[in-house]
Order: structure tokens, then sequence, then C-alpha cells
């Protein structure tokens, strides 16, 4: 065996036995930490853990490529470019794995505490793009290049780009003004102007996507959403008054109507879903008198927007059968016309 194919055989196979076993030792490290996981309540661990679990491989590949490298006998050259390429390959994996780690856990992290802060695909988007955008940058950095002169690059290209792309430009910041605004969140049941409603399932980048009760979805570009009038039925809250209209013969006694109406929507609480006790329903004479009828209005209150249907739906059977059983009647609409013959009319 020559004296070359030594200074070869020897670093590779120092690199191939030193990444083995660290290999060997990641999968015992791994197999013990999902046993652990398991037994805690928190998810956090979990999301740690499979976040690594790729970039890990990485890791012991380039250390066992930087142990063979370092016990060869390469020339000083070579062994420089080789730790070279060993670390930017480090440094990208360990990038890639803190944004997709650090994006994961603020969400988890947002929807444990239940804080009033969108997580959106343009936020992770967001947060992820910019560790990316640093880690880049200390590649570059070790790679010896300027980032001055990139920079001023980049500053005359996105002038060229940003005129190119206004509409692109336009959405992008139209929906990280909205996220910063909090006007619209996702999981808010939203009105547009146009007549379309639903819940908001996510403000990406571009559009925002609205899920509407038939299971349709409405793609909005953010500029346009943001320049529309949009009704929010859940802020400042959820809950929501409900106004169902009644209207009654005017042979009934408005008295008794009424506490026929408080009565039956008290009943009601705890047996229809959405359907809230607190403030109490009440009856309110509005719009009062109609052209065939008495006319009261029934104020209650809802968990939120989509329980109204429901609500609706029981309270007016419930108030039917009680009318029917209290004798009080719901009127046709009727004209009262007076005809008159034509010789009555010429005289």
């Amino acid at each position: 065996m020559s004296v070359g194919l030594k200074e070869i055989v020897i670093p590779a196979a120092a690199a191939l036995i030193s990444a083995s076993v660290l290999l060997i030792a990641r999968s015992v490290a791994f197999r013990f930490l999902h046993r652990w996981a398991e037994k805690t309540e928190t998810k956090v661990d979990d999301i740690i853990i499979k976040s690594l679990k790729t970039p890990s491989i990485y890791w012991c590949i380039a250390i066992g490529l930087y142990i063979g490298v370092a016990v060869s006998d390469f020339p000083e050259k070579y062994v420089f470019y080789f730790s070279r390429a060993i670390h930017i390959i480090v440094i990208l994996s360990i990038t890639i794995a803190t944004a997709s780690l650090s994006g994961k856990i603020s969400k988890n992290y947002i929807q444990k505490l239940d804080l009033p802060i969108p997580t959106t695909g343009l936020a992770y988007g967001i947060l992820k793009g910019t560790i990316l955008v640093v880690g880049f940058l200390i590649i570059l950095s070790l790679l010896g290049v300027s980032i001055t002169p990139l920079i001023t690059a980049l500053g005359v290209g996105g002038l060229a780009v940003a005129l190119a792309l206004q509409d692109t430009l336009a959405n992008l910041f139209a929906g990280i003004h909205i996220l910063v605004e909090k006007s619209i969140r996702v999981g808010d049941f939203i009105k547009l102007e146009t007549g379309q409603e639903g819940y908001v399932e996510d403000i990406t980048w571009r559009t925002t996507r609205v899920r509407m009760l038939p299971n349709n979805t409405v793609i909005i570009p953010n500029s346009k959403l943001a320049q529309s009038v949009v009704t929010n039925y859940y802020l400042p809250e959820k809950r929501m008054s409900l106004l169902i209209p009644i209207g009654v013969s005017y042979s009934s006694d408005p008295e008794k109507v009424e506490k026929i109406l408080v009565e039956e929507a008290k009943k009601a609480v705890g047996q229809v879903q959405g359907l809230l006790g607190e403030p109490e329903p009440f009856v309110r004479f509005i719009p009062g008198f109609g052209d065939s009828s008495l006319d009261f209005t029934l104020i209650c209150q809802v968990q939120e927007f989509v329980d109204q249907y429901l609500a609706q739906h029981e309270l007016r059977k419930r108030i039917f059968k009680r009318f029917k059983e209290e004798g009080i009647e719901i009127p046709f609409p009727h004209r009262t016309i007076y005809l008159r013959e034509e010789k009555d009319w010429k005289r």
C-alpha cells in the first residue's frame, strides 16, 4: 500500500467511524428523549425533538468529516477548504432548524396562552425569513464576502423589483397592517361588504382565506381587504345580541305577550345550545303598531354569531306552541277595501 493511499484511507476511516458512532449515539439519545417527552404534558419538548431530528444527522456527519480532516496529512490549503465547507453546512443546518423551531414554538405558545396575536402564515413566514437572512449573512461573513456592496446592490435591485411588483408588495404590506392592527384575526367570523361571511382561516403574504358556512373558501387579496368595509362579529367579544321580531293580534294583551316571551326565552336557556341567560332576555314593544299586528322584539344573548340560527329556530317553535296554548293569535296581513259604484261616483 502506497503512502498516498494511506493518506486517504486513514482520514476516511476516521471520518466514517466517528460519524457512525455519533449516529448510533444520536439514535439512542432520541429514543430516550421520545420516551421522556411522552410523559410530559407540554408540547414544547415534542416540537424541539421533532425539529432537531433531521438536522442532527448532518451535525454527526459534519463532525465525523471534521475529525477525518483533522487526522489527515492533507495540505493546509485543502484542510482549510474542507473546514470551511463543514462550517457552512453546520451553520446552514442550524439556521434552518432554528427557523423551523422558533416558528413552531411561538405558534404553540400563542395558542396555549390564548394571546390576541394571530398565528398566521404571514407571521410565521416573516419570523422564519428573518432567521434565514441572518444565517445567510453569517455564511457570507464566514466566506469573507463583504456585505456592504451586497446591500447596495440589493437596494438598487430592490427598487426595480418594487416597481415591477407593486401589487404583490401592496398585498404584503396590507397583510402586515392587518396583523398589526388586529382588526381581523385568524378564527374570527367576519362579513365582507360584498355580502360573503365566514371564518378567517389564514392571512398569508398575498391573500386572506375566509371559509364560508357552506364550506366554500373565499380568497381575498390583502390590499382589497384592507380597503373594504368588514364587519367582525368576534370584536370586541364573541357574545352578541339576538333580536327576534314577533307580531300578535291587536286583541292581545301586551303585558301578557311580554310575559310569555320572556318566560319561554328563560326556559330555553340551558336547553338550546349557545343561548345565554346573562344578561336576562327581555322584550320591547318595538316597532310597535304595525298595519295588521302589534309588533314586539325579543332580545336575548347568544354565545357567538353562528349560534343565532339554532336559537331562533328553537325559540320560534316554543313561542308558537305557547301562543296556541294561550289563545294568542298571530294575524295574517289584511286590507279593508271600500268599493263604490260608478253612478255614485258621477253624482
